[in-house]
Formats: structure tokens, C-alpha cells, sequence
């Protein structure tokens, strides 16, 4: 096989040598599997396929200039899929398996792994499952888990561009008490709707507003929102929205840069008072936002009114990617290095 054409890689599926795959009879996990195929045996009764008894991870292996291979934070992806596991009762994934899977299915694929400086990386995804047969609403006996990789593309070509943005208050993503906390695949097909309707318009995404009141700001997409007002890195703080790994990283780093950090209810009137604002996450890293429209008021909140990003938005971005290819010191403890 031909080496990928690693400078134009899109953000999308290529196939890849392995996965790893483990499962979970008779009250506990496996072995370690390791498949060729990139195809899965699932029964027509599995609770993943009826009753949304499903979680998922993404995490990147980013290769630095010393030729070594770099993972970001994924211990707190396998912190999180534990945490999800529990939210929708399947057999949590053990911290150490994740580990062994993890570093496994990136050893095996390493030649998919791109090389520095192209602004490509390996998406790592990791996923678990009910796989036993139920037809009543009950947890399933059975379950598996797998991780696959794929070499992605940078989300923005030819550099970070500011994005628009429309308020959405007529679809809701997740409910108050809800799954909204957990990376289930069920919040996803939630937002579909209205980030559709949203990209249909012209937009890039959509920003969701809390399910009980419309007043606050909750996710913006499948990402984290963020603004930044008086040097303040400002994050929204909801019973349903996802625990972001980039955001969580990004308000450390605000902080080591001097910035004040704070997460709260966001108010919508608030997004008049920012001075920048963005979405975060594992595919984009950071999204600048360039306007948010609201429709249903005819309000428009302008950002980057140059059509650049703004200053401290691109100076986080920059403080994050260094460290995750290695091309500044880790002080923070964040990356493994296989």
C-alpha cells in the first residue's frame, strides 16, 4: 500500500491494518483481540442496536519531530468511558485494559501514524457496546468493546478559520438530568436536527440553549463553547452538556497564561459582552466563532471583526498543539509518549 497523501488527508474514515476488540461474558472481560477486519458479528437482539446502550471515545497520537509517537490526556478518556459506562448501565471498560487496548492498536498501526509537521494526526476511537441479545428494556449480560484508528486531516484547511454560529431553541440536545453529561451516541442523534437545519442555513453549527429555561448557554454543536471577555476564559457550567477533555485543558492553560477562568451559567446576553468566542473539542481543537446569529430576537454578536481569530483564542490553540506534538516541555503531565 501506497503511503497516504499525508499534506491533503480529509477528516474522515480511511482504513487502517488492526483494531483491538475485548469482550465482556459471563461477569467479566477478555482477552484482548486483534482483527483485521473492519467489520463486526452483532446479534439482531443487541441492546446496542434497540436501546441505545452505547458509548464511545475520541482521543489523537500525534507524532512529534523526535519521531516519537505522543498520546494526549487518554487517561481521562478512559475516566470518562467508565463514567458513561455507569450512566447507561454497561460493564465499565477497565482503566488498565484501556490502556494496554490503547497503546496496542497504535503500535500495530504506527505506519498510519502521521508524520510531523503535516498537521495530520491519528484519530483514536474507542467504543463499547451492549452486544448480548435483549428484547425487554433491560442492560445487557454481554458486551464488547474495540478501538480503531483512522490518519485525519487538520479539521481547518490551510489554517484555523473563524466560524458562524446560530442559536438554536426549538430541537434540545439533552435534558437537565439527562445523558447530556455522558458520551453517548444518543446525544448525537439528538443534535442532528438541528445542526442540519443550522449547516443547511449556511452555518457551521449550532449553539443549543438549556432545555428548561432558553437562557443559558449549554453545548455549541458535539463541542464545548467558549468566550473571552477583560481576560477571562469563560466556560458554561449545565447539568447536561459533555465534560470536554480539550476544554478541561484549556482552562488550565488559560490560567498558566496569566487569564482568569471561569465555569457558570452562561446567560445568551452575555454573548454581546465577549470579546472572542469558540467551540472545542478533539476534531477542531479550537473553532473561532465569527458571528452568532439569534434568529428568533434578530440579534447578530459579532467576533473576529477583522475575519481573523482573535489574539488570546489563537494563543491558547497554539499553547495547546505545541504540547501535544511535543514541541513544547509538558509541564502539566498531559502526554504519553509510546
Amino acid at each position: 500500500m501506497e503511503a497516504p497523501d499525508w499534506k491533503n488527508l480529509p477528516f474522515g474514515y480511511m482504513k487502517t491494518d488492526y483494531n483491538v476488540r475485548c469482550h465482556y461474558r459471563n461477569g467479566k472481560w477478555g482477552e484482548l483481540e486483534i482483527s483485521s477486519s473492519e467489520y463486526i458479528d452483532i446479534h439482531i437482539a443487541a441492546t446496542g442496536l434497540h436501546y441505545g446502550q452505547e458509548a464511545f471515545e475520541g482521543l489523537k497520537a500525534y507524532m512529534g519531530k523526535d519521531g516519537r509517537v505522543r498520546l494526549f490526556r487518554w487517561e481521562e478518556n478512559a475516566k470518562r468511558l467508565i463514567l458513561s459506562a455507569g450512566g447507561i448501565i454497561m460493564a465499565p471498560f477497565p482503566y488498565e485494559l484501556f490502556r494496554e487496548a490503547l497503546y496496542k492498536v497504535v503500535e500495530l498501526n504506527r505506519r498510519f501514524v502521521p508524520p510531523y509537521g503535516s498537521g495530520a494526526s491519528l484519530y483514536i476511537r474507542p467504543l463499547l457496546y451492549g452486544s448480548g441479545a435483549e428484547v425487554g428494556v433491560k442492560p445487557a449480560s454481554e458486551y464488547t468493546f474495540l478501538v480503531f484508528v483512522t490518519p485525519v486531516g487538520p479539521y481547518f484547511k490551510g489554517g484555523v478559520k473563524p466560524v458562524d454560529m446560530l442559536i438554536c431553541r426549538d430541537i434540545d440536545r439533552a435534558a437537565p438530568k439527562g445523558t447530556g453529561i455522558y458520551k453517548v451516541g444518543g446525544n448525537y442523534a439528538a443534535s442532528m436536527r438541528a445542526i442540519i437545519a443550522a449547516r443547511d442555513g449556511g452555518y457551521a453549527n449550532t449553539i443549543f440553549l438549556d432545555a428548561r429555561e432558553k437562557k443559558y448557554i449549554d453545548e455549541c454543536g458535539p463541542a464545548n463553547f467558549f468566550g473571552i471577555r477583560d481576560n477571562t476564559y469563560v466556560t458554561p457550567k449545565s447539568e447536561s452538556i459533555l465534560n470536554s477533555i480539550t476544554n478541561m485543558s484549556l482552562l488550565d492553560i488559560a490560567a498558566s497564561l496569566g487569564m482568569k477562568t471561569e465555569r457558570r451559567q452562561v446567560p445568551v446576553e452575555e454573548l454581546g459582552m465577549f470579546e472572542e468566542a469558540g467551540a472545542c473539542g478533539t476534531a477542531a481543537v479550537i473553532s473561532p466563532i465569527r458571528k452568532i446569529v439569534d434568529p428568533e430576537n434578530n440579534i447578530i454578536y459579532e467576533y473576529c471583526r477583522d475575519g481573523q481569530p482573535g489574539p488570546l483564542t489563537m494563543k491558547l490553540y497554539n499553547k495547546l498543539t505545541a504540547l501535544q506534538c511535543g514541541d513544547e516541555e509538558d509541564t502539566f503531565g498531559w502526554v504519553s509518549i509510546l
